[in-house]
């Protein structure tokens, strides 16, 4: 154990050897990120130690609301003594508890250490953005987060599949995403199928659609022995988010959450076009449309916002708000495809975050403690 600690604390005097903050670019997550491996993610960082009283606070916030609303509070449900898929991936679940883990790292950021510079995120990871740059107030947060992920519970349209766009170095490969495109296009030829492009994510191509149009997306898409066989890989409730599946959503969502709600943001925030709101000139009522309009039934381009906010801001490394670090791969990708800072395939990377490491994932204990006071 003490090995370790010293390891850990040699790496956080690495990453910031100059003495001086470092530029941090923070990533949030979506959907997906709380799974078996996270079940009690807030008692193991944010609880019980004085440091942690805010963390407290905001958690019991969210618990309040939530019993008031007549649902398992997220302190129930990180604090399960076993997981269950049926219950955490709900969306009335998972999107607060999420929200929980993931606003709660932020809070856990040694600001002595670091500048964040900008906030992004994926999908609901917007969501979390807009609270950690403030353009949504904790109490508005709260409440929307905690609504969109129950009305996308309630409806659960259609689904998502995930699919490569690249070989095992993380290296595009030449013609699939052509070939995954066309295979799209002769789908929605078919009677009752729906077919979209849901998530531009790093190195993996997300579709979104109804029944129908997936069934026949699962048959046509040849496995990938050499990945495991993981994919195609149809992912447990989640609805289709960012398709045009979902406009009713977003009309009921425009209807029931006021721009009131919204506040101009602290921090620039980079949105799932790659646009840039910024804090002394970003219109709420445009924040407003875009988060409950565009980006819930328009394709979200995760790997865009990535480009634009390292292109823009330069930041010294990128912080993946926990929980779960399965969102480290995407921003690896993501980065690939730009030749960041040199980098060019798999190998590379993981040379880079050996020596280096550009990508802190808090999700990941021993990157976790570079990142925390």
């Amino acid at each position: 154990m003490l090995k370790r600690q010293v390891g850990e604390k040699r790496m956080k005097q690495d990453v910031n050897l100059q003495g001086k903050k470092q530029k941090a670019l923070v990533i949030c997550p979506g959907r997906g990120t709380y799974n078996k491996e996270e079940l009690g993610y807030l008692n193991r960082f944010h609880m019980g130690q004085e440091k942690d009283k805010d963390k407290a606070r905001f958690v019991d916030r969210i618990d309040a609301y939530r019993q008031q609303e007549g649902q398992v509070t997220v302190s129930e449900l990180d604090g399960r003594e076993s997981y269950a898929m049926r219950e955490h991936t709900r969306g009335d679940n998972a999107s607060p508890l999420i929200h929980a883990c993931a606003y709660a790292d932020f809070l856990s950021i040694d600001q002595s250490q670091f500048d964040v510079v900008a906030v992004t995120g994926n999908s609901m990871g917007w969501y979390i953005a807009l609270a950690a740059a403030q353009a949504l107030p904790e109490s508005s947060a709260i409440e929307l987060i905690n609504t969109m992920g129950t009305m996308m519970q309630q409806s659960l349209i259609g689904g998502q599949v995930i699919y490569p766009l690249v070989d095992e170095s993380w290296c595009q490969i030449p013609g699939r995403r052509e070939h995954l495109l066309e295979l799209m296009e002769s789908i929605n030829q078919q009677q009752g199928a729906e077919l979209h492009i849901s998530i531009e994510l790093g190195g993996m191509l997300v579709f979104g659609g109804n029944e129908a149009a997936l069934k026949q997306l699962m048959e046509l898409l040849p496995p990938l022995p050499q990945q495991q066989g993981r994919f195609p890989l149809r992912l447990h409730n989640h609805a289709a988010f960012h398709t045009p599946l979902l406009k009713k959503i977003s009309d009921h969502a425009l209807q029931r959450l006021p721009s009131e709600l919204f506040a101009a943001p602290s921090l620039p925030l980079i949105d799932g076009r790659g646009h840039i709101w910024q804090p002394l000139s970003s219109d709420t009522q445009a924040l407003h449309q875009y988060t409950l309009g565009h980006q819930v039934f328009q394709p979200y381009d995760f790997s865009k916002a990535i480009e634009v906010s390292v292109k823009e801001f330069a930041p010294d490394r990128i912080i993946i708000l926990g929980p779960g670090s399965t969102l480290g791969g995407a921003v690896a990708q993501a980065l690939i495809n730009i030749n960041w800072q040199g980098l060019s395939c798999k190998e590379d990377f993981i040379r880079q975050q050996k020596t280096d490491p550009y990508v802190l994932a808090m999700g990941l204990e021993e990157q976790r403690a570079m990142v925390v006071s």
